[in-house]
């Protein structure tokens, strides 16, 4: 028996929302999300920190971020995710065969380290007003990200509308910070971490729309996590009707299946037995001595619930499909000592829940390809950082459906340059033009001072020589203290191998 077929009917035409026929640059549609109003946001806020934080006596040099720069910075977040150096010093360091040129040409080690530790995506001010609230139903454990992230969901739904097959699964950022939302889950590669929930188009892994988890505590209909997560996801205004979701056994139940089939959403997802409503007929049920092949269903109105004997029990339930249309898969079993291939019945739910399920994986194994993740002190800025992986991915997939011309390298490698403002073709070198000696410390107004303030090690000295020789000098590019004496030149010793 096939249940009754909801018609596909999408609210607007799938695919990207944009016009394939005009040409799409990486940072164009990287804007999509992260534009150009956000991104001032953003600036504004991180210099709203900044000066909060120096004002409590922080002793580093502060000048405010534009939005420019503030690009430039995000491009070198993207270069350090593809070129991976074990800590954030390394990419300045210019005394090792392993020197990397281009994030010194760029900004200064000290810049990049001083806006890493002030993004912020609230107002501080406003911080305050909502940490007093923590303990009551006011408190917005979220608050500190739903600026961007706002903006982030609004862009992933508007851009893109999906195809006709969805998944919503787990998705989980790694962070351990002793927050109340950081979960445990043992299942995950990333075991340690924030759960986010996301719907995903199953063809080609868009992240379409998220949530993260906050606390056990916050049920708004009273039926269960699994229930709102699924429910908070799908939005039948925006999407339209006919569309089939796909889950595991941690979403699906009887209520859900239902309720969205009323709301016109097909669902398919496997199940566990000891769910409310699930059928418990022993009569027909599997047991451990039953062949490989067999097949059990139970028909409750729209739902079905199959079991299937593989290697071990699978129970699906679905709102989509027949018990079994005569579809068969192959496996290798061992017949007298010998590997042969036998082909055996298999339900149509489990076949199209193994065809379509994966979206959401899809999606974290584009995102971990070059992902933006590193150590940060802040719970805050991991979830930033996971933000510009999904807007990165999102906007390499809407590339790929509209011109398909670029691999996902060659996608984030113009990505980073036009973000950082320069040419790919042409690799950053160092001429002996660029190093300009600067003194090392800011002047003082007092002339007897001039030569002594500031002094440093000298590098070269120190490396070479095996002394301590102080000096006021240092190469401005480079930030490295450097002799310039008449008797004793280590700024152009330094520099005669470049």
């Amino acid at each position: 028996m096939v249940p009754h077929t909801l018609r596909f009917l999408p609210a607007r035409e799938t695919g990207p929302q944009l016009s394939s026929a005009e040409s799409h640059s990486p940072m164009s549609l990287f804007k999509l999300f992260f534009s150009e109003s956000a991104v001032s946001t953003l600036s504004h806020n991180t210099n709203a920190q900044a000066a909060k934080a120096t004002a409590k006596g922080c002793k580093y040099k502060w000048t405010d971020v534009s939005i420019g720069e503030m690009y430039r910075y995000i491009g070198l977040v993207f270069y350090m995710a593809m070129v991976k150096m074990s800590s954030i010093r390394d990419y300045w360091q210019q005394s090792s065969v392993f020197s990397v040129p281009f994030p010194a040409t760029l900004m200064p080690r000290d810049r990049y380290r001083t806006i890493s530790w002030n993004v912020h995506m609230s107002h501080p001010d406003e911080d305050k007003v909502n940490d007093r609230k923590r303990g009551t139903a006011e408190h917005d454990r979220l608050f500190r990200i739903k600026p961007l992230m706002d903006t982030i969901r609004q862009a992933c739904k508007a851009i893109y509308h999906p195809r006709k097959n969805v998944a919503v699964d787990e998705r989980m950022v790694a962070c351990k910070a002793h927050t109340g939302m950081t979960q445990y889950m043992k299942a995950k590669p990333t075991k340690w971490g924030f759960k986010l929930f996301v719907l995903a188009d199953s063809s080609n892994g868009y992240t379409l729309n998220f949530s993260v988890y906050t606390g056990k505590n916050n049920f708004p209909t009273g039926l269960g996590l699994s229930y709102d997560a699924v429910t908070s996801l799908l939005d039948s205004t925006l999407l339209g009707s006919g569309y089939h979701v796909y889950m595991d056994n941690f979403y699906t139940s009887p209520k859900l299946l239902k309720d969205l089939f009323a709301m016109k959403f097909g669902a398919c997802g496997t199940y566990r037995d000891n769910r409310k409503d699930c059928p418990r007929n022993a009569a027909n049920a599997l047991s451990k001595k039953s062949s490989r092949g067999s097949i059990r269903w139970i028909r409750d109105g729209p739902l079905v619930f199959v079991k299937w004997m593989d290697t071990r029990e699978v129970s699906v339930c679905s709102t989509i499909h027949s018990a079994h249309s005569g579809d068969s898969v192959q496996r290798r079993v061992k017949s007298q000592g010998t590997w042969r291939t036998k082909t055996f019945p298999c339900p149509a739910p489990v076949i199209a829940y193994n065809k379509h399920m994966g979206g959401v994986d899809l999606s974290d194994q584009l995102i971990q390809y070059y992902t933006t993740q590193h150590k940060t002190m802040k719970w805050y800025r991991k979830i930033f950082l996971h933000f510009l992986d999904i807007a990165a991915t999102n906007s390499f997939i809407l590339h790929k459906e509209l011109h398909g011309n670029m691999s996902h390298k060659e996608f984030m490698e113009q990505l980073v340059t036009e973000l950082c403002g320069v040419s790919q073709k042409a690799a950053p070198k160092r001429t002996s033009s660029d190093h300009v000696p600067v003194p090392g410390a800011e002047l003082t107004s007092d002339g007897r001072n001039v030569a002594t303030v500031g002094r440093r090690s000298c590098v070269h000295c120190k490396e070479v020589r095996g002394k301590k020789q102080l000096t006021p000098w240092k190469c401005q590019p480079c930030g490295v203290h450097l002799c310039l004496q008449l008797n004793r030149n280590c700024f152009q010793e330094w520099h005669k191998d470049e």
